[in-house]
């Protein structure tokens, strides 16, 4: 019998021999034990300790155990949370439905949710091997500096270009955790946001956590409208914009070169911010990518922000923002006030995973599987659902972004595909205000092989057409 094993089986049976006790009753000794259940001090010292923890008994040296004065309530019954609901009152927050439920889907089904890469595409190995080198540096268990590793930063400033320098950059726990931080730093609870509509639903999940306001500003097939942009502003007095220009979530879109710079200029004209989620950097199809907006603003307009997330791991939780101006102070002290700083020995491995030459090899790599998926999910779905309206092939990201037909609803859509084998987002999630049609974003990154691609738009096509016949 294993160590852990004779420890197990020893408390269990002191446990019943408590139940048995009243409080302050001495148990057995330790030699007592030691001989009736034939175990080691070792096994009999540590079964006392867990049962100490635990509040079962209480030691005393040089006298013995005793059974504890209040012993661990028995669990019965349903536990009564109801009394939250008046302590919570006051801050209204509804939670997105989560892309992923990882454990909860079936066997067999093909995942066009969520929105990381399947393992395959992961470069596991590079990530092994940088986490492995980190750990040997004689200071990677020491402090990091708040605003993040010196030659992490110049990394990441170096990647947007322009005058971008490390001291305009702020290494942040991957994206999410950044957008969060940026929507309570910039914006007072109550103020309005303005949004592309669709957008990403987690940019939304954090505005309204952060006590915000989403207001839609439309898109067009050359991304976010300028002049809409303009009007929204002039209305809502708003100082904050939130938006992706380079393949957008979900549409997978790309803001024009003319437009690009007007959207700074108007946002600029409004003395608001601009955040540019940049988080698809690195998960083009092969085809140059533009530059980012930060890196040709001087004024301080754009706060932009990346992360190593989607083209590495989801537990890759590095990425940065960056600011210039009195808003880089601020969000250094939230950093000081929420978590100080960022895990150092996470840091070291991003360093040393993006200064090797095998992280632009992967980048390539991945490039190449991304638009080999894409390509293979929209021709299936061309063939399989050819009334469904895809409106862009996109060049890079990792979703494709579909229009249902009328009388087709993409509840009724999500609902019905598991059933067949498929998992599929919803639309409606990535609306700030009333969706003007049924949508759903289909990910070809996180399915095992392209293959499944094509069986999964299979599955759909069977199930339309099951819906059809219904109707």
């Amino acid at each position: 019998m294993s160590d852990g094993s004779s420890i197990e089986t020893l408390v269990a049976i002191l446990r019943t021999e408590i139940a048995r006790l009243t409080p302050g009753d001495r148990l057995p000794s330790s030699r007592d034990l030691i001989t009736r259940h034939g175990v080691g001090p070792v096994t009999v010292s540590r079964a006392i300790a867990l049962l100490a923890a635990e509040g079962a008994v209480v030691t005393r040296p040089g006298s013995g155990t005793y059974v504890a004065a209040r012993r661990p309530q028995a669990v019965g019954g349903e536990p009564d949370t109801s009394w939250q609901a008046v302590a919570l009152a006051g801050r209204h927050f509804v939670p997105e439905q989560p892309d992923e439920q990882p454990g909860t889907v079936p066997a067999g089904t093909v995942s066009l949710s969520g929105g990381y890469l399947h393992e395959s595409l992961q470069p596991t190995r590079l990530l092994s091997g940088a986490l492995a080198r980190a750990a040997r540096r004689p200071d990677a268990w020491h402090r990091a500096p708040a605003a993040g590793l010196t030659t992490l930063r110049t990394i990441f400033a170096r990647q947007a270009g322009g005058d971008v320098g490390p001291e305009d950059v702020l290494v942040t726990g991957g994206g999410q955790g950044a957008l969060s931080m940026l929507f309570r730093a910039v914006a007072a609870p109550g103020s309005p946001v303005l949004v592309e509509s669709p957008t990403y639903s987690g940019a939304l999940a954090a505005a309204r956590s952060a006590g915000l306001r989403p207001v839609p500003v439309p898109m067009d097939d050359q991304g976010l409208r300028p002049d809409l942009l303009a009007d929204a502003f002039a209305m809502t007095g708003a100082r904050l914009l939130y938006c992706q220009p380079t393949f957008h979530n979900p549409t997978g879109a790309v803001l024009s070169g003319e437009r690009r710079r007007q959207i700074v200029d108007v946002a600029r004209a409004a003395g608001a911010f601009l955040i540019e989620d940049d988080f698809a950097r690195h998960l083009g199809h092969g085809r140059p990518v533009p530059r980012p907006l930060v890196a040709d603003d001087r004024d301080g307009t754009v706060i932009h922000l990346t992360s190593l997330t989607k083209p590495a791991s989801p537990s890759l939780r590095i990425g940065a923002l960056i600011a210039r101006g009195p808003v880089m102070r601020r969000l250094l002290g939230m950093r000081r006030v929420d978590d100080f700083f960022i895990a150092r020995p996470l840091q070291e491995a991003a360093v040393e995973l993006l200064s090797t030459p095998a992280w632009d090899r992967h980048l390539r790599g991945l490039a190449t599987a991304l638009h080999q998926r894409c390509a293979v999910l929209a021709g299936a779905l061309a063939r399989e659902v050819p009334d469904w309206t895809l409106r862009r092939v996109p060049e890079g990201g990792l979703h494709l972004w579909v229009r249902l037909p009328p009388g087709l609803g993409e509840a009724a859509v999500a609902e019905a595909a598991p059933a067949r084998g498929v998992s599929v987002n919803l639309g409606h999630h990535h609306f700030p205000a009333e969706p003007p049609a049924g949508h759903l974003r289909l990910g070809f990154a996180a399915a095992a092989e392209p293959a499944e691609l094509a069986e999964a738009a299979a599955r759909l096509g069977a199930l339309a057409a099951a819906g059809a016949a219904r109707t």
